[in-house]
């Protein structure tokens, strides 16, 4: 008997709460904004289980990082993130923390 093959691809959506303190730590404080995004942007191709070229996210996340200058960022942000069929994922800021 043939394996049973997954052809067709559900949406998925999930909220996650997305560690940012080790991008406070890790590169010099210059590049600590950027860093945050990249953060994210691995969390979520990781547990969305999809390729980093594939996410999407949303201005309104972007500013909230960069809110308070690219030297100090939040701790921690809630984040909701959609799996469309195309593979695309797309992430909002679910609220400001």
């Amino acid at each position: 008997m043939a394996k049973a093959s997954k052809t067709h691809v559900e949406e998925l959506e999930r909220e996650f709460i997305v560690p940012l303190r080790a991008s406070m730590h890790q590169p010099s404080r210059r590049r600590r904004a950027g860093h945050a995004l990249r953060t994210v942007r691995r969390f979520v191709s990781r547990h969305m289980h999809g390729a980093e070229e594939q996410v999407w996210i949303d201005p309104r996340l972007n500013e909230f990082i960069w809110e308070r200058g690219i030297q100090h960022i939040p701790s921690q942000v809630h984040i909701k993130a959609i799996r469309f069929e195309d593979g695309l994922i797309e992430v909002d800021l679910l609220e400001s923390t």
